[in-house]
């Protein structure tokens, strides 16, 4: 048969098309060339090498599983093909597919070699007495592995399938296409950082599995690989996953799964290590003895593994090494750290993968001119709150090549944030996808925090991950639907996506640790426009919720409901706290008294909301919402949840002044964008609460240091009266990741000179800790307006890696 070739779908798309469209598509209806693979009263066998890698015998016995929830009929496992074959599966050098590569049956053109990748092709005639089969074929052990997972989820398995109760898509009869399709990651490491999980995850688990060990990192390495993931940071905080259950690192190898250690644990140690040992101060000008030693167990320990090495040294408990850039001690360290990696491997360090993570401070010594060896990858890092702060030199060429570590959870000033998931994708995809554009494509890996409910955020990160070519604007705002289709069918996924991507929009404008009864006091609409916004949420929602099946219920309240409930809830109490603090100040004892006691009812309900949550799945999550949210008043969460302070009319607390609003507030896309200097704008929808940002693509280029003529801009025609006026540029929270400390637009109105506006100017601890808190970074100047009347208001690009969000028009 002539192979025929294709992208893969992505991981997200719905299990069952309807048109059977594409090639090794699932499809419940019989289409030309296609293998029936499940069909009434015949049963599937799954042919895999008894010798095959322990990791795709693992991957083999789930796709079985997975078929059996699927169809409900007999499916096994088998050793070697025969009559009655549906599915042969191997990886390149094995002997079952190694003999259907030599008789030309598959095609695995480009596969040799290739870092996790497949091929996928359905065979007419693969052996004697099997008519047709789809056939595996993994470039290594985990290609293969992706490859069967890939046929469970096109099946109708969710990855979530246990993380979020989601059950399988019931097709007594499904078929695949014909034809073939291969597929391979662009980012090599991809993965999850579990962190900050205490009380919820880490209690979780002991309440589940009696701890964090081999029976919790089980599930979680089988999440991993069905999300086409490969690495892992292990969860850190008083916890070692090596030392804690000496099984726990044995199955990820065997699993497949790839461990590292965070960004300030060097050496595959985990930070606890040290203090269980009593080794002394971490300071390696005083005790480098004892921690080179430290070091070369752990480098022992790792063995022959895959694992990359984080080298390098912060100080201990996340903190600065030295006050200071102590570029030589940090030299020196990776010196002996590298010599030991040699002396224990046997081999150079160049051939032990390490990675250098440029976290916080450490950002520091590599702006100051500090290098390692090329063969080390440079991890570099966002501000914690989803803004890169610096990236590789475009097309800059290193073997170690560069990466991103990226956070969904943060614990640290201004505030924590790490209850609910409040990501919103496009701004994580406008953030990755300039990482890409930038050549940071070795290492990807984001802090999910507890992971739960982290689901949606973390499915979208893997996916983008896989392939960032593929998951262009139009990919990225088709997602939310796609991926609620594979939760809950076809059928719920568009409107189920809407609520995602609502919830999205909405949890965009403010963290909720950030929300108290002054926070929308005030704004333009104040409480009543954001409380209806929520409100009307959640009301869709509810609606929505009495048409889920019974199955599905517990899957829609754990990855949809309960986020837009709490959120809403937590917005209720707030504006109950604040509507009576107002009616105090006026003196209405009555309306003080019926707004306290609403406020404590919403209070009451956030804790049922949380059991609410806990109980889904027969009570299969206890502690996995306890982390506190109510009551913060530094950066550091409170001990409990806290009721918020309320007035009486004897005794009132202050109320803040309304805010005079901005004369006008324009959006973003409401100009004209015009192209110019090799670079074009592109309206990305939903980008904030406001609506959508324009972006300028690429990213890599150069500034524009003159800002006129033909060189790109937004150009909005306003009505504006005789005078000065300020006009701002509201833009995302970015920061400038060429090292240069600008982040810059120019204004002018009608044909007069450009002015350029960086946003960074001044930049302090203060104003940076306000954008984020904010979400949004604000910047402008005073223009002359020389009569009344139409005119138009240029926005000019300089920096082309600035995200503008909206315009402000003040008097």
């Amino acid at each position: 048969m002539m192979a025929m070739l294709a992208a893969a779908s992505p991981a997200a798309a719905a299990a069952a098309t309807p048109d059977c469209a594409g090639l090794v598509t699932a499809c419940m209806r019989a289409a030309p060339g296609a293998v029936a693979l499940l069909a009434p009263g015949r049963p599937t066998l799954i042919a895999v090498d008894a010798g095959e890698d322990a990791g795709v015998r693992r991957a083999a016995d789930d796709l079985v599983g997975d078929l059996v929830a699927v169809g409900g009929g007999t499916v096994r496992l088998v050793g070697k093909a025969d009559a009655g074959t549906t599915v042969i599966a191997g990886t390149l050098g094995s002997p079952l597919v190694g003999a259907l590569i030599r008789a030309g049956k598959i095609d695995v053109r480009g596969l040799d070699g290739q870092w996790e990748g497949y091929v996928e092709q359905v065979v007419e005639r693969p052996l004697p007495g099997v008519d047709r089969a789809l056939v595996i074929v993994g470039a290594d052990r985990r290609g293969t592995i992706f490859g069967l997972y890939d046929i469970s989820a096109k099946a109708g398995v969710s990855p979530w399938t246990w993380w979020a109760d989601v059950p399988a898509q019931r097709h007594p009869t499904l078929y695949l296409t014909a034809g073939r399709v291969a597929d391979h990651p662009v980012v090599k490491y991809r993965g999850i950082f579990i962190n900050d999980e205490e009380p919820a995850f880490g209690g979780w688990a002991r309440a589940r599995f009696g701890g964090v060990n081999h029976l919790a990192y089980e599930k979680l390495f089988t999440l991993l690989l069905r999300t086409k993931a490969n690495f892992l940071w292990p969860a850190m905080w008083g916890k070692s996953l090596w030392q804690d259950d000496p099984a726990s690192a044995p199955l990820a190898r065997e699993m497949g799964v790839i461990l590292g250690t965070s960004h300030h644990e060097p050496m595959e140690r985990a930070n606890i290590e040290w203090q269980r040992q009593g080794g002394g101060p971490w300071d390696y000008t005083r005790n480098g003895e004892r921690l080179r030693a430290f070091w070369r167990a752990g480098i022992a320990r790792r063995g022959v593994s895959e694992d990359p090495v984080t080298i390098g040294m912060r100080g201990d408990g996340d903190e600065p090494m030295t006050q200071g850039t102590a570029i030589g001690l940090l030299q020196r360290i990776i010196a002996d750290q590298r010599r030991t990696i040699a002396e224990v491997t046997g081999k150079p360090a160049a051939a032990t993968p390490q990675v250098w993570a440029l976290y916080k401070e450490v950002q520091d010594y590599y702006d100051q001119g500090m290098r390692v060896p090329d063969d080390v990858t440079l991890l570099f890092a966002d501000d914690n709150w989803g803004n890169i702060r610096r990236l590789p030199v475009p097309g800059e060429q290193r073997a170690g090549g560069a990466g991103v570590y990226y956070h969904f959870d943060y614990v640290g000033g201004p505030r924590n944030y790490k209850w609910l998931d409040t990501n919103a994708v496009p701004r994580v995809w406008q953030q990755m996808a300039m990482a890409h554009q930038f050549g940071a494509d070795r290492l990807w890996i984001v802090n999910v925090g507890d992971l739960k409910p982290m689901e949606y955020a973390t499915s979208f990160f893997l996916a983008m991950a896989w392939d960032p070519n593929r998951m262009t604007e139009a990919a990225m705002q088709a997602y939310p639907a796609r991926w609620a289709a594979q939760q809950f069918g076809a059928a719920q996924g568009p409107a189920i996506g809407a609520l995602i991507v609502e919830y999205g929009r909405l949890a965009s404008r403010r963290k909720p640790e950030l929300i108290d009864a002054d926070t929308y006091a005030g704004t333009a609409g104040g409480w009543a426009r954001v409380l209806g916004e929520w409100t009307g949420l959640a009301a869709r929602a509810g609606r929505l919720a009495a048409a889920i099946p019974t199955e599905r219920r517990d899957a829609y309240d754990e990855l949809v409901l309960h986020r837009i409930d709490a959120m809403t809830n937590l917005h209720r109490l707030y504006a109950a706290v604040a509507a009576n603090r107002r009616a105090a100040q006026t003196g209405d004892a009555a309306a003080t008294a019926r707004w306290a006691t609403a406020a404590r009812g919403y209070f009451a309900e956030d804790a049922a909301l949380r059991r609410r949550y806990e109980g889904l799945a027969g009570g299969k999550w206890p502690e996995m919402m306890a982390q506190t949210h109510v009551g913060y008043t530094g950066w550091q969460q409170p001990d409990v949840d806290v009721m918020p302070a309320l007035a009486t009319v004897a005794a009132p607390l202050p109320v803040p002044a309304m805010a005079t609003p901005p004369l006008r507030s324009i959006a973003a896309d409401a100009g004209r964008a015009i192209d110019g200097a090799g670079v074009r704008w592109q309206r990305v929808a939903g980008f904030t609460a406001a609506g959508a940002a324009m972006i300028a693509t690429p990213a890599t280029a150069p500034a524009i240091e003159r800002p006129g003529g033909a060189g790109p801009q937004l150009a909005y025609a306003i009505d504006l009266p005789a005078g000065a006026r300020r006009f701002d540029v509201v833009a995302a929270p970015g920061l400038d990741v060429r090292g240069t400390g600008r982040h810059r637009v120019a204004l002018s109105l009608d044909g007069g000179a450009p002015v350029i506006v960086d946003l960074l100017a001044g930049e302090t601890e203060a104003r940076w800790g306000k954008a984020v808190a904010d979400n949004r970074r604000v910047a402008g100047a005073t223009l002359p307006v020389t009569r009344a009347g139409r005119h138009v208001l240029h926005v000019w690009l300089v920096d082309p890696q600035v995200v503008i969000e909206g315009i402000e028009v003040a008097g």
